[in-house]
């Protein structure tokens, strides 16, 4: 899945074995963020002014993804939301907003409950830099914030969440993208920066002879 030329999302096989296809007309730019953990829904961001939440019910018909009508998850005039990720059971949607004046990771439930979006929750607090991770075998968030890797417990009842104090899980990661966290919640994915090697000793030198031809005469006076 990514974003085409227009703007808009288009999608093909991971092998190569098809040719893009766009999934979703453009009425902005759009990207994608993440599948429901059964993947028959797509959480993107659509930018049209502020950035704006959608999923959209998808389908496979004959090795082809059909996308639904897509349905507007949270919207605001005032603050940019994005980079929505589902949770392991697809009940949780955590994504970035700067509704506080800097970017936070934030929870709601999924889907919302009929009388509306139901709650939210705050869970970073001292800003975040990227996309929330979710554990794969236990109950915890994870965000980089500045150069630390943040985890935040939580606990989960009915349509409440509850998530305790965030804590320092790797105090330095230097990362310089987005991280990754193993299936096994041991290990961490990230790109990071390497040290620029010193610069090699000259092998060569170079000899310069200014008034060569005055010299010539000098040693061979017959020499014109």
């Amino acid at each position: 899945m990514f974003t085409n030329n227009a703007g808009g999302l288009s999608f093909t096989r991971s092998d190569g074995a098809t040719q893009p296809q766009a999934l979703l007309p453009a009425k902005g730019v759009q990207a994608a963020n993440s599948f429901s953990p059964d993947g028959k829904r797509l959480s993107y961001t659509e930018v049209a002014g502020f950035r704006q939440l959608f999923t959209v019910a998808l389908e496979e018909q004959g090795g082809q993804l059909k996308a639904g009508q897509p349905e507007l998850f949270l919207k605001s005039e005032t603050a940019n939301n994005y980079a929505s990720i589902f949770s392991p059971d697809g009940h949780w949607l955590a994504y970035l907003s700067n509704e506080s004046g800097r970017d936070e990771i934030y929870v709601r439930p999924f889907p919302p409950p009929a009388s509306g979006l139901g709650g939210k929750w705050q869970i970073s607090n001292g800003g975040a830099a990227r996309a929330a991770m979710w554990s794969h075998n236990g109950h915890v968030l994870y965000y980089q914030q500045r150069d630390q890797l943040m985890a935040v417990s939580y606990t989960t009842n009915g349509d409440t969440f509850v998530a305790e104090k965030p804590r320092v899980w790797i105090p330095k990661l230097g990362a310089t993208g987005a991280a990754v966290v193993a299936p096994d919640d041991k290990r961490v994915a990230a790109i990071t920066p390497v040290e620029a090697a010193s610069a090699p000793q000259q092998e060569h030198e170079i000899v310069m002879l200014v008034n060569f031809f005055d010299e010539v005469r000098r040693r061979v006076p017959q020499a014109k």
